[in-house]
């Protein structure tokens, strides 16, 4: 075998030792990379969880102000002498009553 051949082969080795250790590194890391990235999917950070609880607060609020205006118009028509405008505007107190526990109530300043 020549000189230059050996030297070659040596390097080769030498070169192909840090792929394989890299490759094993890779390897190795896999499944730990694969289970975090699945524990990140299926929790809720605090952020999200916060942006969640803020979005479902504007859509109870906004629910509330539909039948807040609901509930004025049944009760005009009501006052007219519709039973039937009596009837919803029952129906429409009974519904923002159970919603409104779900809306924080801001305090009031003195």
């Amino acid at each position: 075998m020549s000189p230059l051949r050996l030297i070659a082969i040596s390097c080769a080795a030498l070169a192909l030792q840090g792929c394989l250790a890299k490759a094993a590194v890779g390897v190795v890391t896999a499944p730990v990379r694969v289970v975090s990235k699945g524990v990140d999917l299926a929790t809720t950070s605090q952020s999200e969880a916060d942006e969640k609880r803020g979005r479902d607060i504007r859509q109870r609020e906004e629910r509330m102000g539909e039948l807040d205006r609901a509930y004025a118009k049944a009760m005009d028509r009501c006052g007219e002498g519709d039973d039937e405008a009596c009837d919803r505007a029952q129906a429409i107190r009974a519904e923002m009553k159970a919603l409104a526990p779900g809306i924080p109530v801001e305090p009031v300043e003195d």
